[in-house]
């Protein structure tokens, strides 16, 4: 994981399902791949690419069977 916290390399696809994470996380904490693909409405495959890229930029933390928020430096509106 990067200590960099960088959000102006992130693709709109990247910021997108940050923010279906960052809505689902302030109800129940973490979210489910399949929640994450029914909330962007993107493919599984793109999900999940963009997941290691949040994953590896630390804004998204693996959690269990799912999904939710790192420290974070930045507001999505959700």
């Amino acid at each position: 994981m990067s200590g960099d916290h960088d959000v102006q390399v992130l693709s709109d696809v990247d910021i997108h399902v940050y923010e279906a994470v960052a809505g689902e996380a302030v109800e129940h904490g973490w979210v489910g791949l399949g929640a994450l693909v029914r909330a962007t409405g993107l493919e599984e495959d793109e999900v999940r690419a963009s997941l290691r890229t949040l994953i590896g930029q630390g804004h998204v933390l693996p959690r269990g069977d799912g999904y939710g928020l790192g420290p974070h430096t930045f507001e999505v509106e959700y």
